[in-house]
């Protein structure tokens, strides 16, 4: 048998009157203890009674027997008088000290069901928040996460942790809708290269005499096409191990990655400018190259036919810096910050200049290694990003600086 399940509710209340019984039965007791010590004649006046053998029936019978007599003892008679009053002021006492008993554990008994009372009316609109924050627990979803507690009233903990709650739904939503946008983008960007494939085979196939020359030319439209589907998938994989983390600790000098990649790199007619010095970060190489490689392959792709490119790294006040500027198209200041979303193109770039993950890659890259990236226009056109990590300091290490 299972006992009740008591509610939060419930036990403030029983707590609050439990506290509040116990305060009023300290303060009964208290009462209590003061008013029976305090004295039944006035301040200064004593009495002594002698009893004889110690009994005071038999003193009263004596004070009896002289009362009745002809000839009474005065000062036997005082006697008895004080221990009349005596006696009076001692029952006295004892009645009021039980009535005064009587009727304080009947007012503390009122009280404290008035406390009760009281404490569950508090302690329901105490509560009143909390089931607010579970109800838009409850209500949210994976399909709507728009439900925001809102909560008003003073600044305390419970206002604290509604807005920690909201701020938490916040982001939920912006990851749901992020991965949201993300299948449906990656969708569409994989279906591109299988409906090529599938047109291709389709008009080949379609003819009855295919030449060579035509299945040559089927077989390297199906190359490019998986190409370029391997290269998305590449990109997707890169971003979604991002996700968990680097799994790579180790010393990295982005002045070594970015000369590796840009004596890889065919820039044909472009002017290549570097200023390479001592960059050492901790991650992984082959992102950090990935990330240079990025940079530098959005650089020359968007860049107008013999155009320059400058490419930096240095380190100051414990950060490494990585920048790299290229002339080309006016790129408003407004359309910077789209520049680092998952599939996004400014005008004028069509799918054929990539699928829009080459700068998201870099921001997923830079974030795994605690750094930032930022993109800056260029006055006449072209684009500077910079991407700011965490250095390693290496006071024992010099690179001299390359310059091309």
């Amino acid at each position: 048998m299972t006992r009740p399940r008591l509610t939060i509710r419930v036990r403030l209340t029983l707590l609050y009157t439990g506290l509040f019984a116990l305060c009023g039965a300290i303060i009964v007791a208290i009462t209590y203890a003061l008013g029976a010590r305090v004295p039944v004649f006035r301040a200064g006046e004593q009495f002594q009674f002698d009893f004889p053998d110690g009994n005071s029936a038999k003193f009263l019978e004596h004070c009896a027997r002289d009362s009745r007599s002809a000839f009474p003892d005065p000062t036997l008679m005082d006697k008895c008088d004080s221990y009349q009053q005596y006696r009076g002021a001692i029952g006295q006492r004892d009645l009021f000290m039980s009535h005064l008993l009587q009727y304080s554990i009947v007012a503390l008994a009122m009280v404290v069901a008035l406390a009760a009372l009281a404490g569950w009316i508090v302690a329901g609109r105490a509560l009143r928040p909390v089931h607010r924050i579970t109800a838009a627990a409850r209500a949210a979803s994976d399909r709507n996460l728009s439900l925001r507690v809102a909560l008003n009233g003073p600044r305390d903990e419970l206002r604290e942790l509604a807005e920690t709650f909201d701020d938490m739904l916040g982001r939920l939503e912006t990851a749901f809708d992020g991965q949201r946008r993300f299948i449906a983008n990656a969708s569409h960007e994989l279906r591109t290269p299988l409906t090529v494939m599938r047109t291709t085979m389709d008009v080949i196939l379609a003819k009855p005499d295919r030449t060579r020359e035509e299945l040559r030319a089927m077989t390297e439209d199906l190359r490019a096409a998986v190409d370029q589907a391997e290269r998305l998938i590449g990109a997707l994989l890169t971003l979604a191990r991002n996700e968990h983390g680097l799994t790579l600790h180790e010393e990295v000098d982005l002045a070594t990655a970015a000369e590796n990649v840009l004596d890889a790199a065919r820039l044909g007619d472009l002017h290549v400018h570097s200023a390479l010095e001592p960059a050492v970060v901790v991650g992984d190489p082959v992102l950090a190259e990935r990330l240079i490689a990025n940079l530098v392959d959005n650089a020359a792709r968007y860049n107008v036919p013999g155009g320059h490119i400058w490419i930096s790294t240095s380190t100051a006040e414990d950060l490494t810096r990585l920048v790299v500027a290229n002339t080309g198209p006016v790129v408003s200041p407004a359309d910077t910050g789209r520049l680092f979303q998952m599939f996004q193109r400014l005008g004028g770039r069509t799918s054929r200049d990539g699928f829009g993950l080459g700068l998201a890659i870099v921001a997923s890259i830079a974030a795994v290694h605690h750094g930032s990236v930022a993109a800056t226009p260029r006055d006449g056109g072209g684009l500077t990003v910079t991407v700011t990590i965490p250095a390693v300091p290496l006071p024992s290490r010099s690179i001299a600086p390359s310059y091309r």
